[in-house]
């Protein structure tokens, strides 16, 4: 594991929350000491906290996949953009050309992936700490409303994306 990147390993730590919402208490606490070497210890958990941390973590969780779908739909999109959108590329950004549209595309659609990969990061710490806070009772006390906050925040940006369509 010591080759893999921090970032990625807090990204897959993000994405490893939606299934992690239904499991045993057990494997919730085992991934983070496995994955990011981070031990949670038990303080207290009651079923209200497993409950509380299965559906915050969850949408934490589904957030996450979400944005891991609109990065890879935003870098095939860029990459193979004269396969898919390239019926208007004289007003697109980077034309009037083809290739000048193509390049453009490409450009954003890959150089936006470190930006992808540093936001899911970021929501395996807001994962960690959630989960400390409800298990351990142990932090600060924003990662329940951030949780919260970021729940609805995916609602509307999941909304927002399908009524573009």
């Amino acid at each position: 594991m010591k080759s893999v990147c921090p970032l990625a390993r807090w990204a897959g730590y993000a994405l490893a929350a939606l299934p992690l919402a239904a499991a045993p208490v057990a494997a919730r606490m085992r991934v983070p000491r496995r994955r990011l070497r981070e031990p949670i210890s038990r303080r207290g958990i009651t079923p209200v906290r497993v409950v509380a941390h299965s559906v915050l973590s969850a949408c934490v969780g589904l957030l996450a996949w979400f944005l891991v779908f609109l990065a890879v739909l935003g870098f095939v999109r860029g990459v193979a953009y004269p396969l898919v959108a390239a019926n208007d590329y004289e007003n697109s950004w980077g034309g009037p050309t083809l290739a000048g549209a193509w390049a453009v595309h490409a450009a954003l659609g890959v150089g936006m992936l470190p930006v992808w990969l540093v936001v899911l990061a970021g929501l395996g710490a807001v994962q960690l700490r959630l989960i400390r806070k409800l298990f351990e009772r142990s932090g600060p006390v924003w990662p329940v409303p951030a949780a919260l906050v970021l729940a609805i925040a995916g609602v509307f940006l999941f909304l927002s994306w399908l009524s573009q369509l």
